[in-house]
């Protein structure tokens, strides 16, 4: 159970924190994502401190898992909020979040969500095209308000992670490369009703080796430099997160490794260090709960088909991504090797393929690693209503998301006159 520590079995039995699956199963329903309040609050808080005294924001990324109790929580920690939409905006609002702790990221802002953000007072825009900066001088001059900005710029670094995942390369949509980036703000008189007050970059996400980061860190120093050399204010440095989380074999740096880099590649400067974690605050802080239907023994494979589905857990079929699948109940008996599929009706539906396990029809699996870019990723296909969510605070437990009916699915649907 390493890198599980709020996953823990007592005879034989799962549990998170003081409380059995098998209760929260019996309680909720299955599938059902469940998350461990203490290890949410620990990893911020480990974040936090890793810094020390240097003047810092960590803003979580939303998209990681935007339900507003997790958000509500993370507020209450002090954090900050990286968005990329004017959904999740309203959501960090909703949930008690300060729209002045907030950066807008993303390649393809709206108007209407760039007036929104304005009227409430964001932080900061990571633009990240000069198209969009164009539009966002538009509206604020529309607004009577000066927006601030960040140029999201792309260092042309390798994270070395899944292809769809990385985001700084110079073939990637985001961002802008160095030598634009700087003609940009070298042209700033251009855009009155713009404030440029921050550098931005991300290279990506799950990455597992600190190299990229300060790679994508000394660009970024360098573009700094340059800028500052121009007669331009810059208060603040956002690093971008992408830290990632161990699924199954990999050894990522540990949070306080990844801050103390960061922090040690721009101790010569002065400017507030923002950072966007996502995955490593929430990834290993839950689990999808799921229980075994059927049993199906063919010639050519052994499957357990579960209850959970591809459109519960997009990332296995998305990325071919590995998560730990773990009996609820504990059983000694000699394993079968299945493969972990639901009911959705392709070939990509599964959860874990060849995976050494004692079942019954009527089991309880934990899909582990679960808490970033699970829920957030779900989906209504084959009109399945999205799954529960509970948050365990030691031995209570919340129910944070109400499991969909088929009702609310359709319900908003028209029939042809």
């Amino acid at each position: 159970m390493s890198g599980f520590p709020e996953f823990i079995y007592r005879n034989d039995e799962l549990f998170i924190e003081s409380v059995p699956l098998k209760q929260i199963a019996e309680k909720f329903g299955t599938p059902c994502y469940v998350y461990s309040r203490n290890a949410l609050t620990q990893a911020y808080q480990e974040f936090d401190s890793a810094f020390a005294d240097r003047n810092h924001l960590i803003c979580y990324a939303v998209k990681a898992n935007s339900n507003i109790a997790i958000l509500n929580l993370l507020a209450r920690l002090g954090s900050g909020f990286d968005i990329v939409s004017g959904g999740e905006l309203q959501r960090v609002i909703r949930a008690g979040g300060d729209p002045h702790k907030t950066v807008f990221s993303g390649v393809g802002k709206t108007i209407d969500e760039m007036k929104m953000a304005l009227d409430i007072g964001i932080l900061c825009f990571n633009v990240e095209s000069e198209a969009e900066l164009v539009a966002l001088n538009h509206v604020a001059n529309s607004m009577g308000k000066i927006a601030p900005v960040s140029l999201r710029v792309n260092p042309d670094v390798d994270a070395k992670t899944h292809p769809y995942i990385s985001t700084g390369l110079k073939e990637n949509k985001f961002g802008v490369p160095s030598d634009e980036a700087m003609r940009i703000y070298q042209s700033a008189h251009a855009y009155p009703h713009v404030r440029f007050s921050g550098l931005d970059c991300h290279i990506g996400s799950q990455l597992t080796e600190l190299t990229p980061f300060m790679q994508a860190s000394n660009k970024l120093l360098d573009l700094l430099n340059t800028v500052q050399s121009a007669g331009l204010t810059i208060t603040h440095l956002d690093l971008g997160g992408g830290l990632g989380i161990r699924y199954r074999n990999e050894s990522p740096p540990s949070i306080k490794e990844y801050v103390s880099a960061l922090c040690a590649s721009t101790q010569s400067v002065s400017q507030r260090l923002l950072i966007e974690p996502g995955r490593s605050l929430i990834g290993n802080a839950g689990i999808l709960l799921t229980r075994v239907g059927y049993l199906k023994h063919t010639p050519a494979r052994n499957f357990a088909i579960v209850d959970a589905a591809m459109n519960d857990l997009m990332r296995p079929a998305l990325y071919d991504a590995y998560h730990d699948i773990l009996p609820v109940i504990k059983d000694m008996q000699a394993t079968t090797n299945y493969q972990i599929v639901g009911p959705v009706c392709e070939t990509g539906d599964f959860l874990g393929h060849d995976r050494n396990l004692h079942l019954a029809q009527g089991d309880l699996l934990a899909v582990m690693s679960a808490g970033a870019y699970g829920m957030s990723m779900s989906s209504n296909y084959n009109t399945r209503p999205r799954a529960a969510e509970v948050m365990v605070d030691g031995s209570i437990t919340h129910l944070i998301r109400r499991r969909e009916t088929t009702e609310q699915l359709i319900g908003s649907e028209c029939l042809l006159p």
